[in-house]
């Protein structure tokens, strides 16, 4: 049984936490001792007023003065120390959840394309982010807030009523800095990954924006978009704001109500000066967490979000289950009333289709706009699942078998012809082991090979995101390529001729004409009859059921008989049936 890698849901996110938590503890009980270190400060001011001044003692200036150096200098090492324990801790969560909710992603957009998964890596960076920040700093030193505060009443009562009324005060900002915050920026956050989601759909369609003068409306629709999330911003900011205003005038106040406090308490003879100093200094840092959790806010709540939508996606995206690994597919192609409704929709494209190719076999799929032909190449390929009946594989259903390894067996040409950022030889290759003579077998057998070599750099040409360096038929020649890379024994291509020239399309049958002779089988959508010639059945979809599968001059004689079931799939370019 083949253990699977890539995605178990939530499960993933809890082992990530889980793993990541001995390191948290590190970081609690380095804190401990940096807030005991914290003491020195106050403490050598309490012994310089108190015993320094008093006795007038060089030796002992200069005991307590190197000893404080050495205590700070302890202190400077364990901040150090704990800071990289933070950043390790960043780097071992995103590499124990950021692969897999990349995965996720993928899985999602295949099952709900109509959905956005880009901003899931962003979100993997806001979390790794804030544990690497100060703000988990802050929240690993706010349970020391209580203690200090206990310190500041055993130096005397008085002292520790204002850094407890402080305490409370400060915290009370912190909760309505939340309260009125929170509402908008969680909304200022989703806004903005809507406009940043509309940026980036816009950029990829540039040149049917700037050919169709459409700049000016995608522009202002991003610019309403863009001032909603501002205007929200602006809200919470300006709320944010009041509230670090007031923060920092309590800040002051307190600062000088605890000397004042000590003041008057050191004339009535109650504390030294040295303990006024102290309090002071103890009661800052009783009240530096909280003050750091508040500037961290906006970073926390952000983090917050992020975690939200990841969980949200591992929880909502089907995770991978543990497969058999099967022999290697001889390329039997097997669909028994295959029904298959495009993601997030309950009607139907496919309606009960059954039908069976051999290996070695060149089928024809052809049909009217929305006859279903597309959604049969991505049900054949385990792009889009079932809804009732089954694509079955050598007799195995295609969901039995495990992506990773029936992949190599399968090549895929889909309509929309997308190549990645890398080079030619990358692509081709499907950014696995580059073997060079198996890249260049499949330009040759794609009749792509001349091509790439007249191009600048040859093989080691970089294509660009979404390959836009190359023209739509060098794209399609490239994606043929890699298509028929590593022999698959099953091929399946959705209008492979699309974007060819006279060329290309000679190329791309004998490329077919190839595979045929070798045993693989090919599955060809196209409403080209360029192809049709090479061709062993042909199988009419209309409304999504199957009009007719057999020879092409059978159902091309029952294309022009009158009254015929697949009389409603009438393509201009059509042969007669003598053809």
């Amino acid at each position: 049984m083949k253990k699977q890698v890539t995605n178990d849901g939530l499960a993933v996110l809890k082992s990530a936490i889980a793993r990541c938590r001995g390191n948290v503890v590190a970081v609690l009980i380095f804190s401990f001792f940096l807030n005991l270190l914290v003491f020195v400060g106050p403490l050598y001011m309490l012994q310089v007023y108190d015993r320094v001044l008093a006795s007038r003692s060089e030796v002992t200036l200069l005991v307590i003065t190197g000893l404080a150096i050495g205590l700070l200098a302890v202190y400077a090492m364990l901040e150090i120390v704990r800071s990289r324990i933070l950043v390790r801790t960043g780097v071992l969560f995103d590499s124990l959840l950021a692969g897999n909710v990349v995965n996720t992603a993928f899985r999602g957009y295949v099952r709900m394309p109509g959905q956005s998964y880009s901003q899931a890596p962003r979100d993997v960076d806001s979390l790794r982010e804030f544990i690497t920040g100060a703000g988990v700093i802050a929240f690993c030193d706010a349970p020391w807030v209580p203690i200090f505060i206990a310190v500041c009443f055993l130096m005397h009562f008085w002292i520790g009523i204002v850094a407890l009324v402080g305490a409370l005060i400060i915290f009370t900002l912190a909760v309505m800095n939340e309260l009125l915050t929170r509402k908008a920026l969680g909304e200022a956050s989703s806004a903005s990954v809507a406009a940043n989601q509309y940026v980036s759909s816009s950029l990829r369609n540039a040149e049917a924006v700037h050919a169709m003068g459409m700049a000016r409306a995608v522009l202002g629709r991003w610019h309403d978009l863009h001032l909603d999330t501002l205007s929200l911003q602006a809200v919470a900011s300006d709320r944010a704001g009041a509230v670090m205003g007031s923060f920092k005038a309590v800040r002051m106040s307190l600062q000088v109500a605890i000397l004042g406090v000590g003041a008057y308490l050191v004339i009535l003879g109650d504390i030294s000066a040295g303990t006024m100093i102290a309090a002071s200094i103890i009661m800052g840092r009783a009240l530096a967490p909280v003050e750091a959790a508040v500037g961290q806010w906006k970073q926390f709540v952000t983090a917050r979000a992020a975690y939200g939508r990841i969980k949200t996606l591992l929880s909502a995206i089907p995770t991978d289950k543990e497969r058999m690994s099967l022999p290697a597919p001889q390329g039997e192609l097997t669909m028994e009333r295959l029904v298959v409704a495009p993601p997030g929709s309950n009607v139907p494209t496919l309606k009960g289709v059954s039908a069976r190719f051999a290996p070695g076999e060149v089928i024809a799929v052809v049909g009217a706009s929305g006859a279903g032909k597309s959604t049969l190449a991505r049900a054949l390929v385990g792009v889009w699942t079932a809804a009732a009946g089954d694509v079955r594989i050598d007799g195995a259903e295609i969901e039995h078998w495990d992506p990773e390894e029936l992949g190599p067996h399968i090549g895929y040409l889909p309509q929309e012809v997308e190549l990645f950022g890398g080079t030619i030889a990358e692509n081709i290759s499907r950014f696995g082991e580059l073997d060079p003579h198996k890249v260049i077998e499949a330009a040759q057998i794609a009749g792509a090979h001349e091509m790439i070599l007249r191009l600048p750099d040859g093989y080691e040409t970089m294509v660009g995101d979404g390959g836009r360096s190359l023209s739509g038929g060098q794209r399609q020649r490239v994606a043929l390529a890699r298509a028929v890379y590593g022999d698959p024994k099953i091929i399946v291509l959705d209008e492979p001729n699309s974007s060819l020239d006279q060329e290309g399309e000679k190329a791309l049958a004998a490329a077919i004409t190839n595979a045929k002779q070798a045993g693989r089988t090919v599955v060809v959508i196209s409403h080209r009859t360029s192809l049709l010639s090479v061709v062993d059945k042909v199988l009419v979809l209309v409304d999504g059921a199957v009009a007719k599968f057999d020879r092409p001059e059978v159902v091309f004689a029952a294309m022009q008989a009158p009254n015929s079931n697949v009389s409603a799939f009438r393509s201009p370019q059509a042969p007669a049936a003598s053809a």
